[in-house]
Parts: structure tokens; C-alpha cells; sequence
């Protein structure tokens, strides 16, 4: 059974589950305004995850969201939102709880790095709850056209290949085979200034990315598998999320 995340708080901010239709709405909202998108930003799998929702306590702004999809092993991995775009057959061997990571926003307004270390606090809580054993999703970039982020690609393509027993495959009909086609040695800071923070914080921890990227027009993004094994987590980078996490 798996054990519900607790309030957490901390500084200027707290995070919690989404309880009510309302609260699923402002995540809805906030994800359709980080994400520019021309509708509502939700769908099927809202039903299926349940919502962290991050507030700046004083004010009640919502700041942040993310879903979490709980998987009780590989085996379930088709199921997931990832899915639709790669192909994670080799993925289906993993054995544990497995989590996939979306939709992952912070309101463009508000760039107090703490959001980030509060929301990953919430997600390391909620791990080691449920003996989560892989945290997975898609990573975006904003926009569809690469070449602002090439020297970010060389450095994945140098640095954090995905390990081949759990190597995603070519499944999306529009990608960027950037461990293919790029040659150049990355330049390590600009690498890291073009790199999302959400993609920088997994690759701290010892994640691993495709070798491709997936052109999504609908969301204007381009974006990499990222999975995470949690026991590959160094134990300093452990340390410092569970003293976020209490």
C-alpha cells in the first residue's frame, strides 16, 4: 500500500497533494501558463497521478507542480505518459516501484532556486515512503529548434547516456538524434546555462538521458527520456535531499 506524501514546509514554501477538483484546476492552470500552451494543459493521465502542488506560504501563489505516476514494476511501463514517445521495452525488466516525473512547472514569475530544492524535498519524502526504486519522465526544453542548446546535447551525448540494459529506443515520429549527428566537444558552461533546471538537478543525482530528443510541437518543447535509479544516488546528494525532506 502505498503511503500518501506529508505536508511539507519549508522557508517561504510548502508542499502537498492535490485533494480536490479545485486544486487539480490550479495545477492545470499554472502548467497551461508555464507551458504557453493554447488550451487547458491537461489530460488522460491526470486521472491516473496524483499532483504535488508547492505554495509560497505567505501569499498562497501557487509556484509549482508536478504529477507522479506510480508503477509497480517495468512490466507496467507501457502504461506510462513516456511511452506514447519512446520505446522502453528494455525498461520493462526493471524490477521495484517505479515513478514517472511530469509535467514538471514553476510560474515563470518566481526564480527562487528553494522551489526547486522544496519540490525535490517532496519528491524524496514520497520515495522513501514507498521504496521507490526508479523515477523517470520526459525533460523539456523550451522551444522546438535546437540550435541554442547544442553545446547542453554534446554534454549529454559525452556525459549521461542511458546505460544500454535500459536503453530507450526511437519511437516518435519527429526527433533529434543528437548523439548521432552531434560532433563537437561541449562547452561545459554554456552546456550547463542552456540546460533545464530539472534536467540539471537529475544529472547531479546521476541520471541518465535517450540519445535523442523528441521534437513535441504541441507543447513546443524538446524533450529527453531522463530515468534516475534511486539506489545510484550518490550518498552526499542523498544526504542533502532528506535534510529538505525531515
Amino acid at each position: 500500500m502505498l503511503r500518501k506524501m506529508s505536508l511539507l514546509t519549508r522557508g517561504r514554501y510548502s508542499a502537498r497533494l492535490a485533494e480536490t477538483s479545485e486544486d487539480l484546476a490550479a495545477a492545470q492552470a499554472l502548467r497551461t501558463l508555464a507551458f504557453r500552451t493554447t488550451g487547458p494543459d491537461r489530460d488522460r493521465f491526470d486521472r491516473e497521478c496524483a499532483h504535488v502542488l508547492v505554495h509560497e506560504v505567505r501569499s498562497g501563489t501557487l509556484v509549482c507542480c508536478f504529477r507522479m505516476l506510480v508503477l509497480e514494476g517495468g512490466a507496467e511501463v507501457g502504461r506510462s505518459y513516456s511511452a506514447q514517445f519512446y520505446g522502453l521495452e528494455a525498461l520493462a525488466g526493471f524490477e521495484g516501484r517505479m515513478v514517472e516525473m511530469g509535467r514538471f512547472c514553476i510560474h515563470p514569475n518566481w526564480k527562487d532556486p528553494d522551489i526547486l530544492r522544496v519540490a525535490w524535498g517532496a519528491m524524496t519524502g514520497f520515495v522513501d515512503d514507498n521504496g521507490i526504486g526508479m523515477l523517470f519522465g520526459c525533460s523539456s526544453f523550451a522551444g522546438t529548434e535546437t540550435e541554442d542548446y547544442l553545446d547542453a546535447f554534446a554534454m549529454l551525448k559525452a556525459r549521461h547516456l542511458a546505460p544500454k540494459r535500459w536503453w530507450p529506443k526511437v519511437k516518435a515520429g519527429e526527433v533529434f538524434r543528437y548523439a548521432a549527428r552531434l560532433r563537437r566537444k561541449p562547452d561545459a558552461k554554456k552546456a550547463m546555462l542552456r540546460m533545464p533546471p530539472l534536467l540539471r538537478t537529475y544529472l547531479m543525482m546521476g541520471g541518465w538521458v535517450s540519445d535523442h530528443a523528441v521534437v513535441d510541437r504541441q507543447l513546443n518543447t524538446l524533450h529527453v527520456f531522463t530515468g534516475l535509479e534511486i539506489g545510484a544516488i550518490p550518498p552526499a546528494r542523498k544526504r542533502l535531499l532528506r535534510a529538505v525532506a525531515g
